[in-house]
């Protein structure tokens, strides 16, 4: 201001708070378009949220209608018609195990039946044995023998007629131990033969109840990669394309535990009555070699006697 006078001296004062205010409004001007700039992310980021979460519900009704419609077509489809649209392995397994288990199930009637029968002729021809009455009236009615315990007996009755102690006294003690030895070996020979015949196509119950699930789980296993093989064919991964699949291979198992689980608790109950009933036949078989044991020392101490 050195050498200015007083109007000089105003005007720049002037020209110095114009220009003061213009840098007032100018860093105004900065500051606000800062703050615009982060309302506008702010509002474009809430915009993406937004966007993100209506996306999700969309999504969500999306699968939930999917799911409905894959519900609706696995009701629709009964057990039959998954069972046939399925591929030519995962139907041979389950074909395989419902036969299986229609054969099992016959097995198993079969055996109960026979078992029944069995208990109800051996305890009527019991009561015959130990009712008191001559042996050989009793083997003579017999006949055919239609149960284990009366085929051993006819089958000791058999030996104990084919043979002649009496034939000579020098050896009379000798061929009596030898006739015992022969009629037990008879009635052991009779019941294995009886127990053989009784357990026949149980090895095919322990075999289904063992193996039945596995092949089942092999189904299930092939149906599923066959499931995963049309989603990369089809390029689809919605439920109503793969529920039908799943629903098919998951069934393979079921009819596996369906084989397999009767043909188990079958298995262990037959064979425990058939080991009760062997268990009953070896008493009988040493009760009646006992019985004969006694004839034939009996019939050897007369003789003696007799002066034979």
């Amino acid at each position: 201001y050195h050498g200015k006078n007083d109007e000089q001296i105003e005007v720049l004062l002037g020209l110095l708070k114009r220009e003061k205010a213009k840098i007032v409004e100018l860093e105004k001007t900065r500051r606000l378009s800062k703050e615009e700039k982060t309302i506008a992310i702010l509002v474009r980021e809430n915009w993406q949220i937004k966007e993100i979460i209506e996306g999700c519900k969309e999504l969500d009704e999306k699968i939930e209608i999917e799911t409905k419609v894959a519900a609706e077509v696995v009701n629709q489809l009964s057990m039959w018609d998954m069972v046939w649209s399925s591929d030519l392995i995962t139907k041979a397994v389950m074909i395989g195990l419902i036969a299986a288990s229609v054969w099992s199930w016959a097995i198993i009637f079969e055996k109960i039946n026979t078992l029944r029968q069995v208990k109800r002729l051996s305890k009527t021809f019991e009561e015959r044995f130990w009712s008191g009455g001559s042996l050989d009236k009793l083997y003579d009615s017999i006949g055919n023998p239609q149960d284990p315990m009366s085929a051993m007996f006819v089958a000791a009755m058999k030996e104990w007629r084919r043979t002649n102690i009496m034939k000579s006294k020098t050896d009379r003690g000798l061929r009596g131990v030898s006739l015992q030895q022969r009629i037990e070996k008879a009635m052991m020979v009779s019941m294995d033969k009886e127990l053989d015949e009784m357990d026949n196509h149980l090895g095919f119950l322990a075999s289904t109840g063992s193996v039945a699930p596995l092949v089942g789980l092999f189904g299930t296993v092939w149906g599923i990669i066959s499931c995963f093989n049309a989603i990369a064919v089809t390029q689809s991964n919605s439920l109503t394309s793969i529920a039908p699949g799943i629903a098919e291979a998951l069934f393979t198992t079921a009819f596996g535990l369906i084989a397999a689980i009767p043909a188990y608790i079958a298995y262990n109950m037959i064979t425990t009555d058939i080991d009760r009933y062997a268990k009953k036949l070896e008493n009988f078989m040493a009760e009646f070699s006992s019985i004969l044991s006694r004839e034939i020392d009996d019939t050897t101490i007369k003789a003696e006697m007799a002066g034979e």
